[in-house]
């Protein structure tokens, strides 16, 4: 009932009454879990078939279409005050992460994956808040966290090109790219050229293309070194008949040079402008005054 949810949200998140060390803890082991496996039992369901889903069943071919309005879950108002429960439990000071790390552990973490492929956007942007509060706290997380979401992007990539939440999980990524330690690691180095580039081969790059370019451009930002990688990987992927897409790459590619040194330019700028040349030659105009710019 909403009643019993908001009770349970506001003990939740209640300030810890007592600073006295010998105060019983307002949320011993027995209720933590408890309230993950309600929350599991309410947040993890079968989603409904996506609209892509359906869209694909007429037109393999079919294209997603961002402007499509979006798919809102009668449920909502019961869901959201089950994740508002989620993520007051999550960032708690009461919730101490070598007790909680048993309920919220690796199993827990892939179903909240799973569910980032909802239609709903309002069920996505909690997910994306909790998500990224998990990494956050739970330290001992967070390689298994970067590795599923990487399989998530590798399914993307090469298996389905469906997927609603590849916008939501670059931008968890943007803030977890921001406070990569440098001299950058080389797992980082592979998630950027295995999974990061080849998110620009999908058709459906529009959609995700503003978080996409910003991950980007933040391992260019982090390490200039990686800038000859990432030209040559937006080269490899460059649009041939799209000019819609091919002025996406352009903005992106502005982006990257401004933060690229001249050894790491040299490296790379035959095939650039050529790449370059080929854009001004041909009859897409939208690509051409863009590069007249640069």
């Amino acid at each position: 009932a909403p009643g019993a949810l908001l009770e349970l949200v506001d003990y939740v998140q209640a300030p810890t009454a007592a600073a006295n060390a010998n105060a019983p803890a307002r949320l011993p082991d027995a209720v933590q879990e408890a309230l993950v496996a309600a929350i599991s039992a309410n947040i993890f369901r079968p989603l409904p078939p996506a609209l892509y889903e359906s869209a694909a069943n007429i037109d393999p071919n079919a294209t997603p279409d961002d402007e499509e309005e979006p798919y809102l879950d009668p449920a909502w108002p019961h869901l959201q005050l089950v994740y508002e429960l989620l993520l007051r439990y999550v960032v708690s000071p009461d919730t101490d992460t070598k007790v909680a790390k048993r309920y919220v552990d690796h199993a827990f973490v892939l179903r909240l994956l799973d569910h980032f492929d909802s239609e709903d956007p309002r069920e996505r942007e909690y997910l994306k808040t909790v998500l990224h509060r998990i990494y956050g706290k739970f330290m001992v997380h967070r390689p298994f966290i970067r590795k599923a979401i990487n399989n998530v992007f590798y399914r993307f990539i090469f298996e389905t090109e469906r997927h609603n939440g590849i916008g939501e999980l670059l931008e968890i990524l943007g803030s977890i790219i921001n406070g990569f330690a440098l001299p950058m690691k080389e797992e980082h180095k592979l998630f950027l050229s295995r999974a990061l580039i080849p998110l620009h081969k999908p058709k459906s790059v529009g959609i995700y293309h503003q978080q996409l370019s910003y991950c980007i451009v933040q391992f260019v930002e982090k390490d200039y070194k990686l800038a000859d990688a990432v030209i040559r990987g937006l080269l490899k992927y460059w649009p041939v008949i799209n000019c819609q897409k091919e002025v996406l790459f352009l903005g992106e590619l502005e982006e990257v040079l401004e933060a690229t040194q001249p050894a790491e330019f040299q490296r790379c700028m035959v095939p650039l402008f050529k790449q370059i040349g080929r854009c001004l030659n041909s009859a897409h105009f939208q690509g051409a005054p863009k590069n007249m710019v640069m």
